[in-house]
C-alpha cells in the first residue's frame, strides 16, 4: 500500500473515522473555548457595562482582569464530555454517508456532500445541544453556577429536561445550513488545490479554514437566535417583562425589538474569528489522525515476513541462474537444438517472474511493484 496515496486509503474503518472525529472535535473547541467566551458574552443583548466588550481582546483583557485568569475557561469541561463523541458520530456519519452516495458528476457530488454535512449534524447536535446549553450558561457574566456539574443540577430542578433542547431545532435550523455550506466549500477548495487528492497538512488548514469562516459568516443571525435561547437573558427578560423566550420565532421578534436587523449581526466578527482556527484545526487534526490510524491499521494487515523475503531472494537467484544459462545457450545457438533449449529457458525465466511479480504486488507498494516489472521486462530483453 503506497501512503503517499492519501485518497485511495480504505474509508470504511468506523473506528477510525470515530476516535479521529473525536480528537478533532475536543481540541477544535478547547483551543479556541476562550474566544468563544467572548463571542457569547458579545451576543448578549443588553449585557452589564462590565461584560460588553468591543473587541475580542477587549473582552478577553477585562475578562481575566477582573474575573481571574482561569474565567475564559468556564465551562469548558461541559465542551469536553460533549464534543468528543458529538464529533466522533459526526465525522463517521459524514464519511459513510460521502462514500455510500458519493458521485463523480461535480454538481451531484455537492449535493452528496452537503446531505452527508446535513445527516452528520443531526447526530451531532443531538449530543452537542445540551452541552452547549451548559456551556454558555457557564460563559455568562455573574454565571449563578460553580461548575458544569452544578449548572445541570439546578437547571434540571428549575426548568425541567426541555431546558436543555429548548433551542435544539432553532440550533438545527442554523447547524444544517450551516454544514451543508461548509462541507461543499471544504471539499470544492480541497480538490481545487490538492486536485491529487493527497494527504497535504497545508491544504487541510486553509480550506478548513476558508470553509468555516463563509460558513460562520452566513448563520451568524441563526446563532444569536441559539444564543438567546440558551442563555434566557435575565436583563433582557426584565425589560420585555416575559419569564422566558421560547422559539426560534420568538428569538428571532426578541432580537429585533431590542437592536433591529444589526443585532442579528452582534458578534459576527467573533464567530468568524472562532470558527476559521476551530474548523482549520479540526479538518487538519481530523485528517492526520485518519491517516496515521489507517497506516497503522494497514502495517498490521501486513506484517513484514522473513519467510516471503527468503522466496523473493530465492527467487532472484534462480532469475540470475536462468539468465546466465540462456545467455550461454542463446551465445552458442548454432544448431536447431540449442535454439529450442533456449526457448525453454525462456519460458521458464518467464514463468518464475511472473510468480515472481505476483508476490510482489500482494506484499510491496506499487511504486516498487512496478520498478521491478520493468527490471524484469529489461532483463528479457523486451
Amino acid at each position: 500500500m503506497d501512503f503517499d496515496e492519501y485518497e485511495t486509503l480504505p474509508t470504511s474503518s468506523l473506528r477510525v473515522h470515530m476516535t479521529a472525529g473525536a480528537v478533532a472535535g475536543i481540541m477544535e473547541h478547547c483551543i479556541m473555548y476562550p474566544v468563544d467566551s467572548v463571542k457569547t458574552r458579545m451576543q448578549c443583548l443588553a449585557p452589564s457595562p462590565e461584560a460588553a466588550y468591543r473587541s475580542i481582546r477587549e473582552g478577553l483583557f477585562k475578562m481575566i482582569n477582573s474575573e481571574g485568569i482561569m474565567r475564559p475557561l468556564g465551562g469548558v469541561t461541559a465542551v469536553i464530555l460533549g464534543a468528543g463523541p458529538a464529533h466522533a458520530l459526526y465525522f463517521s456519519a459524514y464519511e459513510s454517508i460521502k462514500k455510500t452516495f458519493g458521485s463523480n458528476n461535480k454538481f451531484q457530488n455537492n449535493i452528496v456532500n452537503a446531505s452527508a454535512g446535513c445527516g452528520a449534524t443531526l447526530l451531532h447536535d443531538a449530543v452537542m445541544v445540551p452541552a452547549d446549553v451548559v456551556k454558555q450558561r457557564m460563559q455568562m457574566y455573574n454565571s449563578p453556577y460553580s461548575s458544569c456539574f452544578d449548572c445541570i443540577r439546578k437547571l434540571y430542578q428549575t426548568e425541567g429536561i426541555g431546558a436543555f433542547y429548548r433551542s435544539y431545532t432553532t440550533q438545527l435550523a442554523m447547524n444544517l445550513p450551516f454544514h451543508a455550506i461548509h462541507i461543499v466549500t471544504y471539499e470544492n477548495l480541497h480538490f481545487l488545490l490538492n486536485p491529487e487528492r493527497e494527504y497535504n497538512p497545508k491544504v487541510h488548514v486553509f480550506a478548513g479554514a476558508a470553509a468555516g469562516a463563509i460558513a460562520a459568516a452566513c448563520t451568524t443571525p441563526l446563532d444569536m437566535c441559539k444564543t438567546l435561547l440558551n442563555t434566557q437573558e435575565t436583563s433582557t427578560l426584565a425589560q420585555l417583562q416575559q419569564s422566558r423566550i421560547v422559539g426560534i420565532i420568538g428569538a428571532f421578534r426578541t432580537i429585533y425589538v431590542m437592536n433591529g436587523f444589526s443585532g442579528f449581526f452582534k458578534g459576527l466578527s467573533a464567530r468568524v474569528l472562532y470558527q476559521m482556527p476551530g474548523t482549520a484545526i479540526s479538518w487538519s487534526v481530523y485528517e492526520l489522525f485518519k491517516y496515521q490510524l489507517f497506516k497503522k491499521e494497514s502495517m498490521a494487515d501486513n506484517p513484514p515476513s522473513s519467510h516471503r523475503d527468503s522466496e523473493l531472494i530465492l527467487d532472484k537467484v534462480t532469475i540470475e541462474s536462468e539468465k546466465e544459462a540462456s545467455s550461454r545457450a542463446y551465445g552458442e545457438g548454432e544448431s536447431l537444438g540449442k535454439n529450442m533449449f533456449h526457448d525453454k529457458r525462456i519460458a521458464t525465466l518467464s514463468t518464475t517472474t511472473n510468480k515472481t511479480m505476483e508476490r510482489l504486488r500482494l506484499h510491496m507498494p506499487s511504486s516498487l511493484t512496478a520498478n521491478c516489472a520493468a527490471a524484469d521486462d529489461n532483463l528479457l530483453g523486451k
